[in-house]
C-alpha cells in the first residue's frame, strides 16, 4: 500500500501530516497506509457514516501510545465539516458539537487526526434519537472468536423466530455484531429497551454458553450479549472500520453463510482487505432490508 507522498497528495483532498508515521510497528503500517485504506473503502463505507453522527478515538502513536476520546470537533478539521449539536445532561457544558460523517474529506481528516476506527451512533444526524438499526454485540469472554461465532447463529436462531433479518460483521477484535436494520420510527430507548429483551430470551435459552449479564464477575467465561449499544449516544464501531488492535483488523461484513467457529477474522486485514472487496457484497441490501419492530415486540415477549 505504499504510495510517495506526492502521489498521495495529488490522490487526495487534504494535506497529510506525517504520512510516514508508523502506527503498527509490527507490520510497518504507517498512517498513510491508513488514510489510502479510507480513500479505497470509502465507497462501502459511505452508507454506514452519511448523516451519522460520529464519536472520535484518537491514537496520536498508533499502537504505541494511548488512545483518547473526543466529542467535540477537533481543530484541524476541514471548513464547514458538518456537525450537530447534542444537548448534555443538565449541570454539564450546554452542549457538544458532534461531526457528521458523509464526506470522504470528513473521513480523511480524522484519519489523519489519528482517529483510526470509526465510531458511529445508531441514529442519524437528521433524527438523532431515533435508531435504524438494532445492535447485538457478542463479547466471548474467553477471547476466542469460535465462541462469539457460536453465539451469532444462537442470536440469528432468535432473530428469524422474530421474522427479523439480520446481518453479522466481525467487530474486528475477539467478537461479533449482529444488526436489524429497522424502519426509523422507535426512539432509541425503545429500541434498547426490545434488545435487552432479546439477549434475555437468548441467554435463558442457552445458559452455559451465554449471558445477559452486565457484571463481568457474574459471566462465568460464557459470552456476554450486549444490548447497550442502542442506548442514546452508544456507538458501535462502522462496517470496514480499521481497529487498533495487532496486524490492524477490519470490521468486516460477514454472510451468514460464513459465519462459523473456523473464520479467523484476523484474515480480515489492512494488508490485503481490498481484495475481499472484488466478492459480493453480504451487506449490499442492508438499508433495503429495513423492517418493522412492532409485530417482533409483541413475539418476543411469547418465545
Amino acid at each position: 500500500m505504499k504510495t510517495s507522498v506526492r502521489a498521495l497528495k495529488a490522490k487526495l483532498p487534504i494535506v497529510v501530516s506525517n504520512p510516514d508515521k508508523v502506527f503498527w510497528p509490527e507490520d510497518g503500517y504507517t498512517k498513510l497506509d491508513l488514510l489510502e485504506y479510507y480513500a479505497a473503502i470509502f465507497p462501502k463505507l459511505l452508507p454506514y457514516v452519511k448523516d451519522r453522527i460520529l464519536s472520535l478515538e484518537r491514537c496520536p502513536d498508533g499502537m504505541k501510545g494511548e488512545c483518547f476520546y473526543q466529542k467535540e470537533i477537533p481543530t484541524g478539521m476541514p471548513p464547514n465539516t458538518p456537525t450537530k449539536g447534542i444537548e448534555t445532561p443538565q449541570g454539564k457544558r450546554k452542549s457538544v458539537n458532534y461531526v457528521v460523517g458523509g464526506l470522504l474529506k470528513t473521513q480523511l481528516a480524522l484519519a489523519n487526526l489519528s482517529c483510526i476506527a470509526v465510531h458511529i451512533m445508531p441514529g442519524r444526524a437528521s433524527v438523532p434519537c431515533h435508531s435504524d438499526w438494532v445492535c447485538f454485540d457478542l463479547d466471548p469472554e474467553s477471547g476466542k472468536f469460535p465462541d462469539a461465532a457460536r453465539a451469532g447463529l444462537l442470536v440469528k436462531e432468535t432473530l428469524d423466530a422474530l421474522k427479523l433479518d439480520s446481518f453479522a460483521k466481525t467487530s474486528g477484535s475477539r467478537g461479533m455484531h449482529v444488526l436489524v436494520p429497522i424502519h426509523t420510527g422507535p426512539d432509541a430507548s425503545e429500541v434498547l429497551a426490545f434488545a435487552e429483551k432479546v439477549v434475555a430470551r437468548v441467554a435463558a435459552a442457552h445458559p452455559n454458553e451465554l449471558t445477559a449479564e452486565h457484571s463481568v464477575a457474574a459471566r462465568g467465561g460464557r459470552v456476554y450479549l450486549d444490548p447497550f449499544r442502542n442506548g442514546f449516544g452508544q456507538t458501535v464501531v462502522a462496517p470496514y472500520s480499521v481497529r487498533r488492535r495487532a496486524h490492524a483488523p477490519i470490521s468486516t461484513p460477514l454472510a451468514w453463510s460464513e459465519v462459523n467457529p473456523e473464520l479467523d477474522p484476523a484474515d480480515f486485514n489492512l494488508k490485503d482487505f481490498l481484495r475481499r472487496t472484488r466478492r459480493a457484497d453480504p451487506w449490499h441490501d442492508f438499508f433495503g432490508s429495513r423492517q418493522s419492530l412492532k409485530d417482533a415486540v409483541r413475539l418476543v415477549a411469547k418465545l
